[in-house]
């Protein structure tokens, strides 16, 4: 039986081991059929930007016996401009959030293929929250619409959609966990 447990980051190996599961799952890297059924990243980070942004807030992650097969990043809001393609997402949030509301960023989440199916998803989200509601109001991340298993996933969570809009021919929805 898996003894699977929930932490932030605290180490360079297991900022490691993010990116090389984060590679795996990415959408250039896998077929069609696994994007429609299981879900994929669309964002790679570099080792040095998941390093500074662990320093500032650390990852969340799910380790199985020193493994990671499991993480849901955390990106505060000063990291907007160090991936291009979120930069919109952020512009639409400073639109739609009222100002004295504080906010996390969920960078991403992806769980190990062999893991999949076991509350995985569901549990790094109420660690995620369970780390993190005292110091913010809402998780918001964004999924495109195109990536149906994980809209679904993270409505069963509890996120809303705030906001739909399209960016380089993909359409995003911005989505909204409300901690307070």
């Amino acid at each position: 039986m898996k003894t699977i447990s929930y932490k932030r980051a605290s180490n360079q190996e297991e900022l490691e081991q993010i990116r090389t599961l984060q590679l795996q799952n990415s959408s250039q890297n896998i077929t069609s059929e696994e994007k429609l059924q299981q879900g994929f990243v669309t964002v790679q980070h570099s080792l040095a930007l998941l390093y500074q942004m662990n320093s500032a807030c650390p990852h969340i992650i799910a380790v199985d016996d020193n493994t990671v097969i499991g993480f849901a990043l955390v990106m505060l809001p000063d990291f907007r401009h160090e991936i291009a393609v979120l930069i919109p997402m952020f512009e639409r949030i400073d639109e739609l959030l009222l100002k004295d509301k504080t906010y996390v960023v969920m960078g991403q989440i992806c769980i190990n293929k062999n893991y999949r199916k076991q509350g995985i998803f569901r549990e790094l989200y109420h660690f995620y929250r369970e780390e993190l509601q005292h110091q913010f109001d809402y998780l918001i991340t964004e999924v495109a619409t195109i990536n149906i298993r994980s809209m679904q996933a993270h409505h069963a969570i509890g996120f809303k959609i705030i906001d739909t809009y399209q960016e380089d021919g993909i359409e995003w929805n911005i989505i909204l966990w409300d901690w307070i």
